[in-house]
C-alpha cells in the first residue's frame, strides 16, 4: 500500500518537527466473538479510537499520523472535523496547519489479524474460546490505533478496552474493569511498537517478586503468567516464575535501575510469529514454550534464555531505545548476550555459553556470509529493511561481540558502562555513539577504533593455528594467522569484508592424557592483531596434538585447524574432555563442511563415531541437525541414500545404547524419525505408534506421536484417514497444527498441488497454518515431486510479496524456494530472476539473494563430497 513503508527520511523529518504528550487508545473488542460485523469476504473488524496530544516546532507546517484499516469512521485535528475520504489513505492520515499544541483523535474500524501482525486473533478448535493478543515489531501497532509509528517518538499511553463478558484484558499498564470498562494504568514514556493488549479468557497464575533496594526502598513487581484454557494442564508457571525472579535478582544486582514498569506479566500465545516480545509489562512469547510432552533440558534452557532475553530488554530497548533501526542492535544484541550472560550466573543452566557456542554463533557465522551480511550497526532505509534485520548478525553476531568487548573492556567496566547508559538516556533514544561513550569512560579503551573494526564492519575472520616444532618435539614458534572474510556481498556489505580485527583470544594446547583423554595442558591469552600474531608464552611447550584458537569462546571468529589437529579431531574428537572445546571443535568442523573444505560424509562420518559419547544434550541436538543438513544439502546426490542409511542405523544403534528414559534416548528417537526411510526403519515407526514395539523408557507421548506420524506419511506410510484418526485423538490447536503438516508431507502430486494453491493462491490460512503447510511440502525425499514448483516459484513471489503482508511474504519466498531442486539449473533459474527483477522491492531481492547464496554452497560443497572417497 502506498505509504505503508515509511522511510527512514520520513521518520527524522518527522521527529525533528513533532514531540509527542501522549495516547489515549480505547479498544471496543466485543466483535471477537459472535458473527463476523463485516461484509461476506470482508475482514473481521473492531473498534479503535485514538486520542493523540503533541506539540510542532514550527506551527503552520503539515505532517502525518500513520494508521492501517480497513475504514476511518472520523478524524479531528484541534476540534476540526476532516473528511477521512480527502485525509485518509489507508495507511496515513494528513495532518496540515499544525499548531504549537494539537490534538489529532481518530475513530476508525481496525481488522484483527490472521497472520500474527497487529491484533491477532485466534480461534481455539478444542473448544471454540476467542484469543486475542497483539504484535508489533518493527511497525504494527497502526494496524490498531493511529499514532506516529517511529520508535524515537516516545509518549505515555493509556489504554481502556470493552471486551467480551467473562474476558480478561491486559496491558502494559495495572489494569481494572470499571463500569464494563477496561481501564489501564498510564505508562511511562515508551515507544509505539512495544505497547500491547492481550484480551480473552486465558487461564492466569499470579505471583510476586520482592526486593529491598539499596536505598532501603522496599520493591514489589506483581507477576502474572498466561495461556490458553486448553494448555492450563501443562502449563509450569512454577518453573517460568523461577527464572523471572532469579532474571529479576540478576539485573537488580548488576544494572543499579530498579524494573521501571511497574507489573510484569508473561503471555504465552498461540500462532506467534516470533519467540517472544519485550512489551513493557507484558512481554509475550510463543505458546510452544509450553510444552505438551516430555522435552529435553535443552528446551528449558532455551526458554529460560528467552525469558531472560525479553527481561534484559526492558533496559535495553524499552527503558532506553534506539532512535532508528540502524542501531537495532543496542537492544538486540545486547538482550541476546545478556540472556546468556544471566541465564549462566543466575540460574541452573549454568552451561549456556556451550549452547551460545554451538548453536547461536552457528546462526550468526551463516547469516555474516550471505551476499546481504551488513554490519551490526546497519543501514536500515525504511520498514522493509528493519523487518528483515532481526537476523543471525543483529542477535548472535552482535552477542557474540559483546562478549568480546566483555573480554576486551573487561567485565566491570562493561558492566559499570551499562549502569550509567541506563541513568544517563533513561526514556530516551540513543544512537552508537552514545553507548560508546560511557564505555570509554569506565574502560579507558579507544571505543572508536574497536566499534569500527567490530560493529561497522561485516564479515567473519577465521583464524589458523601455525605451528614449529624444534627436533625435541617442543613448539619453537606458535603463531595465530588471520583471514579477511570471503564472499559474494552486497556493495554496502563488501568495502567491509577484507577488515582484519583485533582479537582478545584464548590459546588452548591438547594432548592425550590418562585413559586417552585429550585434556589441556597450556594456555595463553592474546591480543591477535593483522595477519599473523605470535603466542610467545607458548614458546617452549611440548608438542601439541591439538591446537585450539578460540579456546574459551571469547572472540567471534571460524576456527581453523592445523593438519595435526585436525588428525586428532578425526581420530579423538569424542575423547576431549571439556564440553564448551568439544563444542567448539564440532562448530568449525561444520563450517568447514559449509565451506566445502570437508566433504559432507565425513562430518556424517564423525557423527556417527562421536556423537553418542556427547554429554550436552543441547550439543548433540544442534549435531543432528547439521548431520540432516550435511546428507540432505552438501553430500554428492549419488551418495545420499547411503548417508541416509548410515544415518538410520546409526541413529537406531544410539537408541537402543541409550539409558533408558534418559533425555538423550528422547533425542536419538527424534534423529531416527527424521532419517528413517527403510520398509524396517517405518515399520518400527508402526510399531511404536501402536504399542506392538517399545524401547524401555521410551514413553511415546502425543508431540512424539506426530512425529513419528510426520516421517511415515512423507513416506506414503500414513494416509489422510490416518492422520484425521490422530487429529481425534488430539483434537487441538497444536494438534491441528501438526495434522496439516504431515496431510502436505504426503508423497502425491495432487497433494503438492492443492499445497500450494492453499500458501499462494489463497489468503485463507492463518500464519500458523502456512508455516505448517510450506513444512510438509518441502520434502528431501519428495524432490521429484516438487520440481514443476521451481519455474512457478518466479512466476508468482513478486505478486505474493505485492498482495501479502511481509511476515506471509517472508514465510513463502524463504519457505517455497527450490533448494531442495539443487542443479546448476536451478541456479540459473534464480540468477535470470535477479537479472530481470533489479527493480523488484529491495527486501523481496534480498531473501532471494540469500537463498540463491544457500544453493550456491550447497553445490560447492557437493562437488567436494563428490571428490572424496567413501567415509
Amino acid at each position: 500500500m502506498p505509504g505503508e513503508n515509511l522511510s527512514r527520511d520520513e521518520a527524522q523529518e518527522r521527529a525533528a518537527l513533532l514531540s509527542v504528550d501522549g495516547y489515549e487508545v480505547f479498544l471496543d473488542l466485543r466483535s471477537a466473538v459472535g458473527e463476523s460485523n463485516g461484509d461476506e469476504g470482508a475482514p473481521r473488524t473492531f473498534r479503535s479510537v485514538t486520542t493523540l496530544r503533541f506539540r510542532c516546532s514550527e506551527p503552520g507546517a503539515a505532517s502525518f499520523a500513520d494508521l492501517i484499516a480497513p475504514s476511518v469512521t472520523a478524524v479531528s485535528l484541534n476540534g476540526k472535523d476532516l473528511d477521512p475520504s480527502e485525509v485518509f489513505d489507508g495507511a496515513r492520515i494528513t495532518l496540515e496547519d499544525l499548531r504549537e499544541e494539537n490534538e489529532l483523535v481518530v475513530d476508525a474500524q481496525c481488522a484483527y489479524s490472521r497472520t500474527g501482525e497487529g491484533m491477532h486473533r485466534f480461534v481455539d478448535p478444542e473448544d471454540g474460546e476467542v484469543y486475542l493478543y497483539t504484535q508489533y515489531e518493527p511497525a504494527d501497532s497502526r494496524r490498531v490505533f493511529a499514532n506516529f509509528e517511529q520508535p524515537d517518538l516516545k509518549a505515555p499511553f493509556r489504554f481502556s478496552a470493552q471486551a467480551p463478558e467473562g474476558w480478561t484484558v491486559w496491558s502494559n499498564g495495572v489494569g481494572e474493569l470499571s463500569d464494563g470498562c477496561w481501564q489501564f494504568a498510564e505508562t511511562k514514556p515508551i515507544s509505539t511498537y512495544i505497547t500491547a493488549v492481550v484480551a480473552g479468557p486465558y487461564h492466569y497464575v499470579e505471583d510476586s517478586y520482592e526486593r529491598v533496594l539499596d536505598d532501603g526502598t522496599r520493591l514489589e513487581i506483581p507477576l502474572g503468567a498466561m495461556c490458553r484454557k486448553g494448555l492450563a494442564k501443562h502449563f509450569d508457571a512454577d518453573d517460568i516464575f523461577l527464572v523471572t525472579k532469579q532474571g529479576l535478582d540478576f539485573f537488580h544486582d548488576n544494572f543499579d535501575y530498579p524494573y521501571p514498569f511497574g507489573k510484569y506479566d508473561q503471555a504465552f500465545v498461540p500462532e506467534y510469529n516470533l519467540g517472544a516480545m519485550e512489551n513493557p509489562g507484558c512481554v509475550t512469547f510463543r505458546e510452544e514454550f509450553i510444552f505438551r510432552g516430555r522435552v529435553t533440558q535443552a528446551s528449558y534452557e532455551r526458554r529460560a534464555n528467552v525469558i531472560l532475553h525479553e527481561m534484559a530488554h526492558m533496559w535495553f530497548g524499552d527503558l532506553v531505545t534506539m532512535r532508528w533501526w540502524d542501531d537495532l542492535w543496542l537492544k538486540e544484541s545486547f538482550a541476546d548476550f545478556m540472556g546468556s550472560f544471566s541465564m549462566v550466573e543466575a540460574t541452573r543452566f549454568s552451561s549456556g555459553w556451550i549452547t551460545f557456542a554451538n548453536n547461536r554463533k552457528a546462526w550468526a557465522y551463516r547469516a555474516d556470509q550471505l551476499p546481504s551480511t551488513h554490519p551490526v550497526t546497519a543501514d536500515i532505509r525504511d520498514l522493509e529493511d528493519a523487518k528483515l534485520n532481526f537476523d543471525g548478525i543483529t542477535y548472535a553476531k552482535g552477542a557474540s561481540v559483546l562478549k568480546q568487548l566483555v573480554a576486551y573492556a573487561g567485565r566491570d567496566a562493561f558492566l559499570e558502562g551499562a549502569r550509567r547508559y541506563f541513568k544517563r538516556h533513561a526514556y530516551g533514544n540513543t544512537r552508537l555513539g552514545d553507548l560508546l561513550s560511557v564505555l570509554e569512560e569506565t574502560s579507558g579503551r579507544d571505543m572508536t577504533t574497536w566499534s569500527r573494526a567490530w560493529l561497522q564492519t561485516a564479515g567473519v575472520n577465521s583464524l589458523t593455528p601455525q605451528v614449529t616444532l624444534n627436533a625435541d618435539g617442543r613448539v619453537t614458534e606458535l603463531a595465530v594467522l588471520q583471514e579477511a572474510a570471503a564472499s559474494a556481498a552486497s556493495e554496502d556489505a563488501a568495502e567491509s569484508l577484507g577488515e582484519l580485527r583485533p582479537h582478545r583470544v584464548a590459546v588452548g594446547l591438547y594432548h592425550r592424557g590418562e585413559g586417552g583423554a585429550l585434556v589441556r595442558y597450556a594456555r595463553a591469552e592474546v591480543d591477535v592483531e593483522g595477519p599473523r600474531t605470535t603466542v610467545a608464552e607458548l614458546a617452549g611447550v611440548e608438542a601439541p596434538e591439538l591446537v585450539l584458537v578460540n579456546d574459551d569462546d571469547l572472540t567471534y571468529c571460524k576456527i581453523r585447524f592445523d593438519e595435526t589437529s585436525l588428525a586428532t579431531l578425526r581420530a579423538h574428537l569424542g575423547d576431549i574432555t571439556d564440553p564448551l572445546a568439544r563444542a567448539l571443535c564440532w562448530s568449525a568442523l561444520w563450517n568447514l563442511t559449509r565451506d566445502a573444505l570437508m566433504p559432507a560424509r565425513d562430518f556424517i562420518g564423525l557423527v556417527l563415531r562421536f556423537a553418542g559419547q556427547e554429554s550436552d544434550i543441547g550439543v548433540l541436538q544442534m549435531l543432528h541437525a547439521w548431520a540432516n543438513s550435511a546428507r540432505t544439502h552438501y553430500a554428492a546426490p549419488d551418495w545420499r541414500a547411503e548417508g541416509g542409511r548410515l544415518l538410520a542405523e546409526g541413529a537406531l544403534r544410539e537408541l537402543r545404547l541409550a539409558e533408558p528414559g534418559s533425555q538423550h534416548q528422547l533425542t536419538w528417537a527424534r534423529f531416527f524419525t527424521s532419517v528413517a526411510s527403510s520398509a524396517a526403519d517405518l515399520q518400527l515407526l508402526r510399531g511404536f505408534l501402536d504399542g506392538t514395539a517399545r524401547i524401555d523408557g521410551l514413553e511415546v507421548d502425543q508431540e512424539l506421536r506426530w512425529t513419528f506420524l510426520g516421517s511415515l506419511a512423507s513416506r506414503g506410510a500414513a494416509d489422510e484417514q490416518a492422520l484425521a484418526t490422530e487429529l481425534a485423538r488430539d483434537d487441538t490447536a497444536s494438534g491441528k497444527r501438526h495434522q496439516v503438516r504431515c496431510l502436505a508431507a504426503r508423497p502425491s502430486a495432487a497433494v503438492k498441488a492443492q499445497a500450494w494453491a492453499c500458501v499462494v493462491e489463497s489468503d485463507k490460512l492463518s500464519n500458523a497454518l502456512v508455516e505448517a503447510t510450506i513444512a510438509g511440502f518441502q520434502q528431501p525425499s519428495q524432490a521429484e515431486l516438487t520440481a514443476p514448483y521451481a519455474a512457478r516459484y518466479f512466476e508468482v513471489i513478486e505478486r505474493v510479496w505485492a498482495e501479502r503482508s511481509i511476515q506471509i511474504g517472508m514465510d513463502v519466498v524463504r519457505g517455497l524456494f527450490p533448494h531442495l531442486q539443487d542443479s546448476p539449473e536451478t541456479l540459473a533459474a534464480t540468477d535470470a530472476w535477479l537479472g530481470s527483477h533489479e527493480q523488484a522491492p529491495p527486501a523481496l531481492r534480498r531473501l532471494v539473494l540469500e537463498s540463491r547464496d544457500d544453493l550456491a554452497r550447497a553445490l560447492r560443497a557437493q562437488h567436494c563430497d563428490g571428490a572424496s572417497g567413501p567415509v
